[in-house]
């Protein structure tokens, strides 16, 4: 189901709904949040773990990820969630998802 996204290359972009459906259906995924603290605690998508692109130890948080795991990732606007993204896949992460449009764009459960 999810051939057409994974394949290797650099961050997919995904709407909304392709992005839910793809961490929902998908057993190997991880969900990632890269805004900031105070940010996350105003809502977030359930199941999210958090890991802020600006803090300093950013990529050292990224280096004890599983690499074999398919890592779908958003933020506000899905600006700060690319750059992350593209970060990782220099690292040797080869799924990796943004949520094009960040959480602004998500017509789904947040929690609160």
């Amino acid at each position: 189901m999810f051939s057409r996204f994974f394949g290797g290359g650099a961050v997919k972009n995904l709407n909304a709904t392709e992005f839910h459906d793809g961490f929902k259906n998908d057993p190997n995924s991880v969900l990632l949040d890269v805004r900031t603290a105070g940010e996350f605690s105003m809502g977030y998508i359930p199941g999210a773990k958090l890991i802020d692109l600006m803090s300093p130890n950013f990529m050292g948080q990224v280096e004890k990820l599983d690499k074999s795991k398919n890592y779908y990732i958003y933020c506000r606007s899905g600006n700060r969630s690319y750059q992350a993204g593209v970060m990782m896949h220099k690292a040797g992460f080869e799924n990796v998802f943004n949520l094009a449009g960040g959480i602004m764009s998500w017509k789904f459960e947040i929690k609160r």
